[in-house]
């Protein structure tokens, strides 16, 4: 289910803005007078809407094949969201970023993949190496697959607190990243 939330939050603001960027229309999407901040809520909004309705399609579909456990349906909403957050704001970052489609494929085959299997997403960290275990800790999808697990099953690897912390931290920093290249203009205007 995160997984889905993830990528298609990634995907709808990445592929709406790249797309504005190579038809051209982008100037139409700029034009109104809406500040960077309103652009920034509108895309992200958007793609964490589009990441969640994706993923209650996927838990719609599995559950009939592994029902799952809502031991703490809030912490399943609240991490759904932020995760969505997150990639709709890391979305807007490689969509301003991207000249082309292919450099937009490049940011998700090298950035957003490595960091999706290598959360934990298919595993618990426990079972890999001290190392390892460590590494894991500096991948923030890492916290969000552990907030979202521990929402359906009660089961983490991590405080959900300790989770929810990093996620929220790491929404902050990226929309301030975001809000900066928006309010400079970074490669939207001419």
């Amino acid at each position: 289910v995160m997984m889905s939330v993830l990528q298609n939050a990634f995907a709808n603001s990445s592929s709406s803005l790249i797309q504005s960027k190579v038809t051209g229309s982008l100037v139409f999407v700029l034009l109104p007078p809406i500040s960077y901040l309103e652009f920034f809520l509108a895309y992200v909004i958007a793609a964490a809407i589009r990441g969640v309705a994706v993923g209650i399609g996927v838990l719609l579909v599995t559950v009939w094949f592994a029902p799952p456990g809502f031991q703490q349906p809030l912490w399943i909403l609240v991490f759904a969201l932020l995760g969505g957050g997150i990639m709709g704001a890391l979305g807007v970052v490689a969509g301003i970023w991207a000249d082309k489609f292919d450099q937009l494929a490049a940011f998700q085959n090298f950035l957003i993949m490595p960091l999706t299997m290598l959360s934990g997403v298919f595993y618990s960290i426990h079972s890999l190496p001290a190392f390892w275990q460590g590494v894991s800790h500096f991948n923030p999808f890492f916290f969000m697959i552990d907030g979202l697990r521990y929402g359906f099953f009660g089961v983490d690897d991590v405080s959900p607190w300790t989770s929810i912390g990093v996620v929220a931290d790491c929404f902050v920093v990226l929309a301030v990243i975001t809000l900066q290249m928006l309010a400079r203009g970074y490669k939207l205007r001419a």
